[in-house]
């Protein structure tokens, strides 16, 4: 649990009993590889805190996986439409490992975010990273060259190509695994 406090107190300054009282309310979920966090369809009103693995958020189009994003080990995450918008998320979570999160309720978050200055400040941070973070994905597509997405994918996340099938780090760059082997064979070569 210190771990979770730790991220917190990342975001903003949350007061030891605001602290504690969030971290007593976090479930604690495991999931085997290939089970589902949610699925495509589901409402979606947790935060979630990766403690252990990966997740992978994906899109299913016309039959084929699209990789949304994957989160690691001490990230939080949801599906911010549907956990703001109180509607069906469009994609899926999936373990790629096994994985345990920690799962904050929606319902616990807004009622002390109405209590404390600390939870609401935490609570907006923590949006709005998740806001930004997508909105970087988005525009990263658009701006950068497929190498340049591909070393910065590896130089945030740098074990990712150890721990995924590089077809799905292919797919989440918006490539073929032929073009993403092309990327690397000519980056091994410098």
């Amino acid at each position: 649990m210190e771990l979770i406090k730790n991220k917190i107190l990342q975001y903003s300054h949350v007061n030891e009993a605001d602290l504690n009282e969030l971290v007593a309310h976090c479930k604690l979920q495991e999931l085997k590889k290939g089970d589902f966090l949610f699925k495509e369809g589901e409402l979606v009103d947790h935060f979630y805190y990766v403690q252990k693995g990966i997740l992978l958020f994906y899109r299913l189009i016309d039959g084929v996986e699209k990789v949304i994003e994957f989160f690691l080990e001490d990230e939080f995450t949801t599906d911010l439409f549907s956990y703001t918008r109180n509607q069906p998320t469009v994609c899926s979570a999936k373990a790629l490992e096994d994985v345990e999160v920690l799962m904050i309720h929606k319902d616990f978050l807004e009622s002390h975010y109405d209590k404390s200055m600390d939870m609401q400040r935490f609570g907006r941070q923590l949006t709005l990273d998740e806001f930004m973070k997508a909105m970087v994905r988005s525009s990263n597509k658009d701006i950068l060259s497929n190498e340049e997405r591909y070393l910065r994918l590896m130089d945030r996340r740098h074990d990712l190509s150890q721990r995924v099938p590089q077809y799905m780090i292919a797919s989440y760059l918006g490539l073929t695994p032929v073009g993403l082997s092309k990327i690397r064979k000519r980056l091994s070569k410098h």
